[in-house]
């Protein structure tokens, strides 16, 4: 009994073993097709003329990267950065500020980086335009998960993480489940180079080879070795 275990375990072993690289692998494939996906919908939303901020019921997903035009006044008293974000290889906070369309509709506009101060005391002041504005941005649902540490309310109007729902619960100001990334705007020394969201679809790829790599050597292996034994005995 325990011979025939030790030579059913290589088999065993190898065949988890594939089971565990190909499903890396077709993991690997899905983030792929999914940025491949986000790619073809950014193009597409790229192409299409700017539009008017739709009203209503709406599916915001459906209008993810549309580019809309809204009017309304900033609501500078609610304004929050957004910490620890990159631009150039510089650290600083992306500056979102609530505009205020109508009397039941605001949204949050994320207007651009700003380079973070000397000390962490020393908070960017980069105020939003006063009066009416129109703006143009991409819309971008916010995300449904994020990582956190600690559930505390945000202290000086510094947030780890941009989320609609949390940022109505704080303030009590109501927003669209949206963001809008802001494409033009007053020279106000804000950076908007926004990346583009299909960005590592080639690495997913490499990845997901890699895997099924490992598979194909894993059962190369087992063949060779088995055949091997089995011309010895």
């Amino acid at each position: 009994m325990r011979g025939r275990f030790a030579r059913a375990l290589p088999t065993v072993s190898t065949v988890l073993a594939i089971a565990i690289f190909v499903t890396a692998g077709n993991w690997q494939r899905g983030r792929m097709h999914q940025k491949l996906a986000l790619g073809e919908q950014l193009a597409a939303a790229e192409s299409a003329p700017a539009a008017p901020l739709p009203g209503g019921d709406v599916d915001w997903m459906a209008w993810r990267f549309r580019v809309v035009d809204a009017a309304g006044h900033y609501d500078a008293k609610r304004q929050i950065l957004i910490d620890n974000r990159v631009q150039g290889g510089r650290v600083g906070y992306h500056v979102v500020t609530p505009l205020l369309i109508d009397e039941r509709r605001a949204m949050l506009v994320n207007r651009g980086f700003v380079p973070a101060g000397p000390t962490r005391e020393a908070l960017p002041s980069v105020p939003p335009p006063p009066g009416d504005v129109r703006v143009r941005g991409r819309i971008n649902p916010a995300p449904g998960q994020y990582l956190e540490l600690g559930t505390a309310v945000p202290q000086r109007g510094v947030w780890q993480n941009l989320d609609p729902a949390r940022f109505s619960a704080v303030t009590g100001l109501p927003v669209l489940p949206l963001v809008i990334e802001q494409l033009e705007g007053p020279a106000d020394g804000l950076v908007r180079d926004w990346p583009r969201p299909d960005a590592g679809a080639d690495k997913h790829r490499i990845y997901m080879m890699q895997w099924y790599a490992f598979a194909a050597l894993a059962a190369a292996l087992w063949a060779w070795f088995t055949f091997r034994r089995r011309r010895a005995a």
